[in-house]
């Protein structure tokens, strides 16, 4: 069983992972930790909170983070997510308030609690992660597997990613971390459509809340992309730890753009190694989208 720290913006596609992680045998989550992005840092905790106050796994700790960039301003993506974050299904308003600890703290303590042997998941902008790096360069995790980033396209500008856009000044010290680094980015989550087709394949108390959280989210998709269902970009992460054969990386590197404005964000792949750089992470560039999917529908039905 791998053990995992899920640090993320929910947002849609965060709670669906949120649930995919809560619903897969193959891993332990240890805790959440929440970061400004989809939504302000306030809304984007109260979201991880409500996600599982909502599966009555209340007793996993959530610990709120950075409410900002590192040095950019704050922008948060309400024309994708909405005014909450999560608009769609009628949530309950968290029960009961994070930790203390701030998500930073929280990080570094579960990580040497386990001596490294954790795998950090983000899948939003990477402020907590590069301040765990700057302030606790002894609490290393593993291996992190992020959503965020691209080859060849971007969803917040042409050239680039949210996550990545929002703080790339924290992805450049991820990235130039020496740490096992994977990047699922929207060459392989664009790939994998969850269209009505599957959502009416979801069952129960569980799929019914993701099916209102679809119905929202897949507006935005339809509008911008005339796509027929919705990208589940951060399940596309915790996924791949789950299950590594769903997704095909290859040993590049990466670098990201933090001087242009125009390509603010941008990961630079150096797809056929031109940069004579070394890899420095592995990068996603083919899905099983069936297999994907199908291992979607079926845990989020283990949920009831």
């Amino acid at each position: 069983m791998t053990r995992i720290l899920l640090d993320c913006d929910p947002g849609h596609d965060d709670a669906i992972a949120l649930l995919l992680a809560l619903a897969s045998p193959e891993v332990e989550l240890l805790g959440v930790t929440t970061v400004a992005g989809n939504q302000t840092l306030e809304k984007t905790t109260a979201n991880a909170i409500r996600v599982l106050e909502f599966v009555g796994r209340d007793k996993i700790p959530v610990a709120a983070g950075a409410d900002r960039p590192l040095v950019r301003e704050q922008v948060v993506a309400s024309n994708v997510h909405g005014e909450t974050g999560l608009d769609g299904p009628d949530l309950p308003p968290p029960q009961a308030p994070p930790v203390e600890q701030h998500a930073v703290d929280f990080l570094a303590a579960k990580i040497r609690e386990h001596d490294g042997a954790v795998t950090l998941v983000p899948t939003g902008p990477l402020t907590n992660v590069a301040l765990l790096l700057a302030l606790h360069p002894d609490a290393r995790p593993e291996r992190i597997v992020l959503m965020g980033g691209a080859i060849a396209e971007g969803n917040v500008t042409p050239a680039a990613e949210f996550n990545i856009w929002c703080d790339p000044e924290a992805a450049a010290r991820v990235f130039g971390s020496g740490i096992d680094v994977t990047m699922i980015g929207l060459d392989v989550t664009h790939k994998a459509l969850f269209t009505p087709a599957h959502a009416a394949r979801l069952e129960g108390r569980v799929g019914g809340m993701v099916t209102e959280l679809l119905r929202f989210y897949g507006e935005f998709h339809r509008k911008v992309y005339d796509f027929d269902g919705s990208p589940i970009h951060d399940a596309v992460a915790l996924a791949h730890v789950v299950r590594p054969d769903l997704v095909e990386t290859k040993h590049l590197n990466a670098e990201i753009d933090v001087e242009s404005e125009l390509c603010r964000g941008r990961t630079v792949v150096d797809v056929w190694r031109r940069s004579g750089r070394e890899p420095n992470s592995h990068v996603g560039v083919e899905i099983d989208a069936d297999g994907f999917l199908d291992l979607l529908v079926e845990r989020l039905n283990a949920l009831g």
